[in-house]
């Protein structure tokens, strides 16, 4: 297991003076990324040997939110490979172990010259250890979306969506589908926050948020001007 501690900083904040929901995201894939460095195979490595590590789904749970200038501990393992995916679980905890979040989630490796997902190599195999599986339900890879839906303002993708794959970062279309609720008067408070990763959306392409009811909650598919999804988030409530 990686851990790395840390403090609510006032930049990473909502109006409430609690974590937002992207800075508690960044904290998830920072964490992940922090352990890749510690391992000697980070950016240079992967900008080297050509090749990156993709999000195809998130499971991420929120107990709670900690407040500005809590001490908090960030956690992740890889408990598993199978086939073309990783899956990895993440914590995010109080230093006195108050629960704030956990989360798991499903990786590839994708070849940036060959342009498709591969095998892992062996070097890739440092990611996994003996720590179980934290007790969630199973992540899937696909989320179903039916029925009519209500359209938010599209966005055009800029810099500030980008990270260093020149794509949109994988927390910016959970903040894309937050704003989509706020935009559409159904914002909620989420208790369960669900993702599937479809394709990259890259800069001045245009994203059209559609929000769905769902049970317990909304789903907001990030959709190409062609009606294919860039991504499809589902907020859930605590019933």
């Amino acid at each position: 297991m990686y851990t790395f501690e840390s403090r609510v900083r006032y930049s990473e904040c909502a109006s409430d003076a609690r974590l937002s929901l992207l800075g508690l995201v960044n904290y998830l894939q920072d964490c992940s990324c922090f352990q890749s460095e510690s391992l000697g195979i980070g950016i240079e490595d992967m900008e080297k040997n050509h090749y990156a590590w993709f999000l195809s789904a998130w499971q991420i749970e929120i107990e709670d939110l900690p407040r500005f200038n809590t001490p908090i501990a960030v956690s992740t393992w890889c408990y598993g490979v199978k086939r073309l995916l990783a899956s990895r679980n993440f914590t995010i905890a109080g230093q006195d172990g108050t629960p704030y979040v956990r989360a798991d989630s499903l990786w590839f490796l994708y070849d940036t010259k060959l342009g498709r997902p591969v095998k892992f190599p062996e070097s890739q195999m440092a990611y996994l250890e003996d720590t179980p599986r934290l007790d969630m339900p199973p992540t899937k890879r696909k989320i179903d979306v039916k029925g009519d839906f209500a359209c938010a303002p599209a966005i055009t993708v800029t810099r500030q969506h980008l990270d260093t794959n020149g794509h949109v970062n994988n927390a910016q279309y959970i903040q894309m589908a937050l704003d989509a609720l706020e935009q559409t008067g159904q914002a909620l408070v989420p208790w369960r926050i669900t993702v599937q990763y479809e394709s990259m959306a890259l800069l001045h392409d245009t994203v059209e948020p559609q929000v769905f009811e769902s049970e317990g909650g909304r789903t907001v598919r990030l959709a190409r001007p062609d009606g294919e999804p860039y991504a499809i988030v589902r907020i859930e409530v605590r019933i």
